[in-house]
Protein backbone atom coordinates (compact mmCIF):
# COMPACT_ATOMS: atom_id res chain seq x y z
CA UNK A 1 0.00 0.00 0.00
CA UNK A 2 1.45 3.34 -0.84
CA UNK A 3 2.59 5.38 2.02
CA UNK A 4 0.86 8.73 2.18
CA UNK A 5 2.56 11.88 1.76
CA UNK A 6 3.87 14.32 3.95
CA UNK A 7 1.03 17.32 3.51
CA UNK A 8 -1.23 14.13 3.99
CA UNK A 9 0.44 13.00 7.21
CA UNK A 10 0.37 16.48 8.76
CA UNK A 11 -3.22 16.39 7.64
CA UNK A 12 -4.28 13.96 9.80
CA UNK A 13 -2.24 15.10 12.69
CA UNK A 14 -3.83 18.18 12.67
CA UNK A 15 -7.22 16.53 12.72
CA UNK A 16 -5.88 14.17 15.62
CA UNK A 17 -5.17 17.23 17.36
CA UNK A 18 -8.08 19.14 16.68
CA UNK A 19 -10.82 15.65 17.75
CA UNK A 20 -8.43 15.47 20.93
CA UNK A 21 -8.68 19.01 21.65
CA UNK A 22 -12.37 19.51 21.69
CA UNK A 23 -13.11 16.75 23.69
CA UNK A 24 -10.63 16.93 26.09
CA UNK A 25 -12.40 20.23 27.18
CA UNK A 26 -15.77 19.31 26.46
CA UNK A 27 -15.99 18.19 30.10
CA UNK A 28 -15.19 21.45 31.26
CA UNK A 29 -17.59 23.53 29.34
CA UNK A 30 -20.71 20.75 30.34
CA UNK A 31 -19.41 21.60 34.13
CA UNK A 32 -19.24 25.34 34.06
CA UNK A 33 -22.12 25.82 31.46
CA UNK A 34 -20.50 27.41 28.59
CA UNK A 35 -20.27 26.73 24.51
CA UNK A 36 -16.77 23.87 23.71
CA UNK A 37 -14.20 26.58 22.68
CA UNK A 38 -13.77 26.23 19.34
CA UNK A 39 -12.15 27.96 16.58
CA UNK A 40 -13.79 26.37 13.35
CA UNK A 41 -12.79 29.30 11.38
CA UNK A 42 -9.08 28.75 12.30
CA UNK A 43 -8.85 25.34 11.93
CA UNK A 44 -10.24 24.93 8.58
CA UNK A 45 -7.54 27.75 7.05
CA UNK A 46 -4.37 25.65 8.71
CA UNK A 47 -5.40 22.50 7.34
CA UNK A 48 -6.64 24.18 3.88
CA UNK A 49 -2.94 25.60 4.05
CA UNK A 50 -1.67 21.78 4.99
CA UNK A 51 -3.17 20.39 2.06
CA UNK A 52 -2.30 23.02 -0.55
CA UNK A 53 0.96 24.65 0.95
CA UNK A 54 -0.27 28.11 0.29
CA UNK A 55 0.04 29.89 3.57
CA UNK A 56 -2.46 32.77 5.03
CA UNK A 57 -1.74 36.36 5.19
CA UNK A 58 0.26 36.19 8.91
CA UNK A 59 -2.74 38.08 10.77
CA UNK A 60 -3.31 40.12 7.83
CA UNK A 61 -6.74 41.32 6.50
CA UNK A 62 -7.79 40.33 3.18
CA UNK A 63 -8.38 36.70 1.64
CA UNK A 64 -7.96 33.57 4.21
CA UNK A 65 -4.63 32.16 2.27
CA UNK A 66 -1.59 33.84 0.50
CA UNK A 67 -3.28 33.45 -3.36
CA UNK A 68 -6.62 35.13 -2.48
CA UNK A 69 -8.71 31.84 -1.74
CA UNK A 70 -11.11 31.53 0.89
CA UNK A 71 -11.79 28.97 3.55
CA UNK A 72 -15.12 28.75 4.96
CA UNK A 73 -15.93 26.04 7.89
CA UNK A 74 -18.61 24.47 9.78
CA UNK A 75 -18.72 21.94 12.58
CA UNK A 76 -21.34 19.91 14.00
CA UNK A 77 -19.89 19.04 17.03
CA UNK A 78 -22.23 19.55 19.99
CA UNK A 79 -23.99 21.61 18.00
CA UNK A 80 -26.63 23.98 19.78
CA UNK A 81 -27.63 26.07 15.86
CA UNK A 82 -27.40 24.57 12.58
CA UNK A 83 -23.96 24.74 11.13
CA UNK A 84 -23.80 26.19 7.53
CA UNK A 85 -21.33 27.72 5.80
CA UNK A 86 -21.66 31.67 5.75
CA UNK A 87 -20.98 34.77 3.88
CA UNK A 88 -19.50 32.52 1.26
CA UNK A 89 -19.69 35.13 -1.44
CA UNK A 90 -19.68 39.08 -0.71
CA UNK A 91 -22.71 41.48 0.05
CA UNK A 92 -22.37 44.34 2.21
CA UNK A 93 -18.84 45.13 2.81
CA UNK A 94 -16.84 48.21 1.16
CA UNK A 95 -15.64 46.16 -0.77
CA UNK A 96 -16.04 47.74 -4.82
CA UNK A 97 -16.97 44.22 -5.80
CA UNK A 98 -19.68 43.31 -3.24
CA UNK A 99 -22.62 42.61 -4.32
CA UNK A 100 -21.14 41.59 -7.50
CA UNK A 101 -20.68 38.55 -9.75
CA UNK A 102 -17.17 39.84 -10.32
CA UNK A 103 -16.45 39.26 -6.38
CA UNK A 104 -15.45 35.86 -6.91
CA UNK A 105 -13.37 37.04 -9.68
CA UNK A 106 -10.88 38.01 -6.81
CA UNK A 107 -10.20 34.34 -5.38
CA UNK A 108 -8.82 31.37 -7.23
CA UNK A 109 -10.60 28.72 -5.05
CA UNK A 110 -13.03 28.20 -2.34
CA UNK A 111 -12.21 25.61 -0.37
CA UNK A 112 -15.86 24.50 2.35
CA UNK A 113 -14.41 22.36 5.11
CA UNK A 114 -16.97 20.49 7.40
CA UNK A 115 -16.37 18.77 10.19
CA UNK A 116 -19.11 16.09 11.61
CA UNK A 117 -20.03 12.64 12.23
CA UNK A 118 -21.25 9.90 9.98
CA UNK A 119 -24.58 6.84 10.34
CA UNK A 120 -21.68 5.13 11.42
CA UNK A 121 -20.76 6.84 14.12
CA UNK A 122 -17.12 8.27 13.03
CA UNK A 123 -15.88 11.46 13.34
CA UNK A 124 -15.53 13.17 9.80
CA UNK A 125 -13.67 15.71 7.86
CA UNK A 126 -14.45 16.84 4.52
CA UNK A 127 -13.12 19.61 1.86
CA UNK A 128 -14.85 20.60 -1.02
CA UNK A 129 -12.78 23.03 -3.33
CA UNK A 130 -14.80 25.55 -5.97
CA UNK A 131 -12.44 26.76 -9.10
CA UNK A 132 -14.41 30.27 -8.46
CA UNK A 133 -13.16 32.15 -11.51
CA UNK A 134 -14.09 29.09 -14.19
CA UNK A 135 -16.67 26.96 -12.53
CA UNK A 136 -19.96 28.24 -15.00
CA UNK A 137 -22.80 26.53 -12.48
CA UNK A 138 -21.07 27.31 -9.55
CA UNK A 139 -20.68 31.25 -10.86
CA UNK A 140 -24.35 30.92 -11.97
CA UNK A 141 -25.92 30.46 -8.46
CA UNK A 142 -23.49 33.27 -7.42
CA UNK A 143 -25.47 35.56 -9.88
CA UNK A 144 -28.85 34.31 -9.41
CA UNK A 145 -28.73 35.08 -5.74
CA UNK A 146 -27.31 38.28 -6.29
CA UNK A 147 -29.76 39.22 -8.66
CA UNK A 148 -32.60 38.54 -6.26
CA UNK A 149 -30.85 40.66 -3.54
CA UNK A 150 -30.53 43.40 -5.97
CA UNK A 151 -34.44 43.06 -6.45
CA UNK A 152 -35.57 42.99 -2.91
CA UNK A 153 -36.33 39.43 -2.88
CA UNK A 154 -33.66 38.39 -0.86
CA UNK A 155 -32.76 40.62 2.61
CA UNK A 156 -29.80 39.40 4.03
CA UNK A 157 -26.37 39.78 3.07
CA UNK A 158 -25.14 36.05 4.03
CA UNK A 159 -25.16 33.96 1.06
CA UNK A 160 -25.49 30.23 3.14
CA UNK A 161 -24.28 27.04 1.53
CA UNK A 162 -26.26 23.53 3.56
CA UNK A 163 -23.86 21.31 3.79
CA UNK A 164 -24.48 17.53 4.10
CA UNK A 165 -24.11 17.22 7.72
CA UNK A 166 -23.63 13.20 8.56
CA UNK A 167 -24.86 12.13 5.02
CA UNK A 168 -22.53 10.50 2.61
CA UNK A 169 -23.06 13.06 -0.17
CA UNK A 170 -21.48 15.92 -1.82
CA UNK A 171 -24.91 17.89 -2.30
CA UNK A 172 -24.51 21.37 -1.04
CA UNK A 173 -27.46 23.06 -1.07
CA UNK A 174 -28.59 26.99 -1.36
CA UNK A 175 -32.04 28.07 -2.12
CA UNK A 176 -30.67 29.57 -5.74
CA UNK A 177 -29.10 25.90 -6.55
CA UNK A 178 -28.21 22.67 -5.34
CA UNK A 179 -25.06 21.73 -6.52
CA UNK A 180 -22.94 18.32 -6.29
CA UNK A 181 -19.40 19.78 -5.42
CA UNK A 182 -15.67 18.51 -6.30
CA UNK A 183 -14.78 16.26 -3.27
CA UNK A 184 -11.09 17.11 -2.37
CA UNK A 185 -10.34 15.47 0.56
CA UNK A 186 -11.84 13.42 3.40
CA UNK A 187 -10.49 11.99 6.51
CA UNK A 188 -12.99 9.57 8.97
CA UNK A 189 -12.22 8.40 12.42
CA UNK A 190 -13.30 5.52 14.40
CA UNK A 191 -13.31 5.22 18.25
CA UNK A 192 -10.37 4.37 19.92
CA UNK A 193 -8.38 4.94 16.54
CA UNK A 194 -7.13 8.15 14.59
CA UNK A 195 -8.18 9.74 11.39
CA UNK A 196 -7.73 7.70 8.35
CA UNK A 197 -7.56 9.47 4.91
CA UNK A 198 -10.78 8.13 2.72
CA UNK A 199 -10.86 10.20 -0.07
CA UNK A 200 -8.61 12.30 -1.96
CA UNK A 201 -8.64 14.43 -5.23
CA UNK A 202 -6.45 17.08 -5.72
CA UNK A 203 -6.80 17.04 -9.69
CA UNK A 204 -10.21 19.03 -8.42
CA UNK A 205 -8.47 21.98 -7.73
CA UNK A 206 -7.57 22.38 -11.56
CA UNK A 207 -10.11 20.69 -13.15
CA UNK A 208 -12.68 20.35 -11.11
CA UNK A 209 -16.63 21.65 -11.45
CA UNK A 210 -19.79 21.57 -9.99
CA UNK A 211 -23.09 19.59 -11.22
CA UNK A 212 -26.63 21.10 -10.95
CA UNK A 213 -28.75 19.21 -9.41
CA UNK A 214 -32.68 19.10 -10.47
Amino acid sequence: METNPVHIIKALELLDLHYESFHKVAPFASQTGHPVPMDTRGWSQILASVLTGIKGLDRQKGADLDDGSDVKGANTWMAIDTPRFNGVIKAGTKSSTSGKIESVDEMPHLYLVLWDETIRSSARCRIWVIRTQNDAVFRNVCLKWYEKKEAGEIKSNNFQLHPPRGRDTNIIRNTCGNLEYPLFFAAEKFQNEKYKLTEYNPQVRDDGCCILIP
